[in-house]
């Protein structure tokens, strides 16, 4: 089992990721974080002095159920001259028992388009799965009681020949795993979300997945047995773990790396006895859940009335033409057909991210974004307008 980086009570410490790194190597570029301004893609965390700190109000994430009070202070993305694959960091940190501190990375690889973030360890860089022109960097500061403190921040972009063991899928990595209600509405998920009733979103046991509230960066297709489907946004982080990141493969997931890509440590656990039958708190786990999904997706998306298996396909393991869902705040419906008096088959929630398999032409439709009469297929037999669809580019003919 992979261990967490946990610092004593009180010492502050220095933690060096990506050593082994060329010391000159081309597209090399260093710089210091400037951790003094707290905004509005961050959360949970408060700065002073150019320390960060939890907020007294950090949410602990809903769908985790673990007392683990959770901030992200995400820095803004970087230019660089050159293409780089890996990000080094070097943390002047206060770390107490109990809690954590880690450095998240990610680069961008189109329009609205991010890998997956990765953790930059204090044995190792973050490398990505290909070579970037701009990078974003996140601190993700947990705690049990106490909150820890950063008061530094160096980061070192540059390449590698290490390979990160993650390839692009056409249609994105699929897996079929339970899916249980989150509910928990008043509730706060893991990027300061406040859960209102019917509510649509998803959450997924990792943060490498987690998208900032108000984006879909990081979103999923669920699909139930009865041919319903729901796009939906990552929110949360749970249920069970939160650092069982299962549809990677071994060589980069984070915990759990014996267990077969695509197959929960909860669902391990429940079926199997693995980990004694125990999440990574030490819980005993109750049911096999890889996926919580929120009430508004559970019943109006999906039409499911009981905790069940679906398949869940993570957009952004994807590749090709890709948009962002955009209403005023409900659900878009998806079509059987090019038309809106066509049967409804599912769900598109506000931020979500969609993947394009082609587009037609059918009923004008006039939306947020304009008047159109295209029309995409998102799915075998499932279609979206695109006067509710932005950023879509390349998508040809069905």
């Amino acid at each position: 089992m992979t261990r967490r980086y946990l610092i004593p009570l009180a010492v502050a410490t220095v933690l060096t990721a990506g050593l082994a790194a060329p010391a000159a190597a081309a597209g090399d570029v260093g710089w210091r974080a400037d951790l003094s301004t707290v905004d509005a893609d961050d959360n949970g965390v408060t700065t002073q002095g150019g320390a960060v700190r939890l907020d007294r109000a950090a949410p602990t994430p809903a769908s985790a159920r673990a007392a683990l009070r959770t901030g992200f202070l995400q820095l803004a993305p970087r230019r660089l001259d050159a293409p780089v694959n890996a990000v080094a960091a070097t943390v002047r940190s206060s770390v107490p028992a109990g809690a954590e501190v880690a450095v998240d990375v990610r680069g961008a690889v189109g329009d609205e388009q991010w890998t997956e973030w990765v953790e930059a360890r204090p044995d190792a860089p973050a490398v990505l799965p290909t070579a970037v022109t701009t990078v974003q960097v996140r601190l993700a500061l947990t705690a049990e009681k106490a909150s820890p403190e950063v008061s530094r921040l160096d980061l070192r972009a540059f390449t590698t020949t290490t390979a990160s063991g993650v390839v692009a899928q056409a249609a994105g990595l699929s897996y079929r795993v339970y899916a249980t209600r989150e509910g928990l509405v008043g509730g706060t998920t893991a990027n300061g979300h406040v859960i209102v009733s019917r509510d649509h979103f998803v959450a997924l046991p990792s943060r490498r997945g987690l998208s900032d509230k108000g984006t879909g960066t990081y979103s999923v297709r669920v699909c139930a047995s009865n041919g319903r489907c729901e796009w939906a946004p990552v929110w949360d982080v749970g249920p069970w773990n939160t650092k069982d990141d299962y549809w990677n493969p071994s060589s980069t997931r984070e915990m759990w790396k014996d267990l077969p890509q695509g197959k929960p440590e909860a669902q391990a656990a429940y079926e199997n006895g693995y980990n004694g039958g125990k999440d990574q708190f030490g819980r005993a786990v109750a049911n096999p859940a890889g996926i919580d999904l929120a009430d508004g997706t559970f019943w109006d998306g999906l039409k499911l009335t009981d905790n069940s298996w679906v398949t869940v396909t993570y957009q952004w393991t994807g590749s090709g033409p890709a948009g962002f869902i955009r209403t005023s705040s409900d659900p878009l419906n998806v079509r059987s057909s090019a038309s809106s008096t066509a049967s409804q088959v599912g769900l598109a929630a506000n931020y979500a991210q969609v993947r394009v398999e082609c587009q037609v032409t059918g009923q004008s439709v006039t939306g947020t974004q304009g008047t159109s009469s295209i029309w995409y297929r998102i799915a075998s037999g499932k279609f979206v307008a695109k006067a509710y669809v932005s950023g879509v580019s390349g998508a040809t003919a069905c």
